[in-house]
């Protein structure tokens, strides 16, 4: 499977504009929907809100890869939109975006696709590509930039870069295990080369642990970066020194990281027995993680009891008693009734 298997033409939109964040993400799905990928666009869209809650994915650079995995999605798919005036999305960098990939990934146990989408997220790191995908004129252009980058980039497992050089190693790690852990990987991995260092990046995303760190490797690492907005194995790295951060630095600060993890000024990780985990999140971070993670799976019941109440209230209209109800309106046959109490308990549950 490749990238151009997954981006249906009517999925992309080339020269569009938007008034801001939200404007934008609602023009996207409604591509995405435009490519036949959605079985439930409204649950979807309620999904990309829910996850951009969560923390923006607006990475910088005039990148933004908003993604929802969610049983409203029928098969994998992608869309994208140039915006050649920019948007302000809350990027990281607090720059307009210009160039957005949304990402749908159904709630399977197949994660075949999940390879595509994680070497879509390492070509977004390359600034050359994305350049010429925010100037191209054309679909076929379009189409075109991404097969070819697609054909030269193969992700290389194990230790790369100067045999030589110190060792570095890195863990990336983000909830959804789409985009951001392989954006921070490519990042980290770069970064690393590019000062002569040897580097291996284990990544932790929705197909399970890839490229796994050994024992032996950590031995023998000079430095260490964990950058992860979610649980991984942490007690291996007992008594090493770990610089433990949020994936989105991993993306960002990718040199500042590798200072610090060289420098050995990163404070020595104590494990705490054999489950020991870790995130690059603060306490508050995590819970509001897992609150938003709950408010997600909770958005269906809430839409559906609205629309049951809703139900109730035409129900009622049709049957005569929409100017002499008052305050039992919803309630007045018992079919309204019934739909106005179950709504209600299902929009309760929020």
């Amino acid at each position: 499977m490749r990238i151009r298997d997954l981006l249906d033409r009517r999925s992309i939109k080339l020269g569009g504009s938007a008034t801001d964040k939200q404007d934008v993400i609602n023009q996207m799905v409604d591509l995405m929907n435009a490519g036949g990928r959605i079985a439930d666009v409204e649950t979807y869209r309620a999904g990309v809100f829910a996850r951009e809650e969560e923390g923006t994915t607006g990475i910088g650079e005039g990148i933004a890869i908003p993604h929802c995995k969610s049983d409203a999605v029928k098969e994998p798919g992608l869309a994208a939109m140039t915006v050649p005036s920019g948007v302000d999305y809350d990027a990281l960098d607090g720059a307009p975006v210009e160039l957005i990939f949304l990402i749908a990934a159904p709630n399977t146990e197949d994660n075949v696709h999940l390879d595509v989408l994680s070497k879509l997220s390492t070509l977004l790191m390359d600034e050359d590509f994305t350049a010429k995908l925010k100037a191209a004129k054309t679909v076929d252009e379009f189409l075109t930039i991404i097969d070819e980058a697609e054909s030269g980039k193969e992700r290389t497992e194990g230790i790369v870069g100067n045999e030589g050089g110190k060792l570095l190693l890195a863990v990336t790690a983000c909830p959804t295990g789409i985009a951001h852990t392989y954006m921070a990987a490519e990042a980290i991995e770069k970064a690393a080369k590019e000062r002569e260092l040897a580097v291996k990046v284990e990544t932790r995303g929705s197909g399970g642990a890839k490229n796994v760190l050994t024992n032996d490797e950590i031995e023998k690492a000079d430095g260490i970066i964990v950058a992860a907005d979610t649980n991984v194995p942490m007690d291996r790295f007992n008594g090493k020194r770990v610089v433990i951060t949020k994936v989105a630095d991993g993306i960002n600060k990718a040199d500042e990281l590798i200072d610090k993890a060289l420098s050995g000024s990163a404070p020595v990780f104590k494990g705490e027995g054999s489950q020991s985990e870790s995130t690059g999140q603060a306490g508050g971070g995590s819970v509001y993680k897992h609150l938003m993670s709950g408010v997600s799976h909770m958005l269906p019941f809430v839409i559906g009891g609205g629309i049951l109440v809703a139900l109730a209230f035409l129900v009622d209209t049709i049957c005569g008693y929409g100017e002499s109800a008052g305050g039992a309106f919803g309630t007045m046959t018992p079919l309204s009734a019934f739909l106005k109490y179950v709504g209600g308990l299902a929009m309760g549950l929020m």
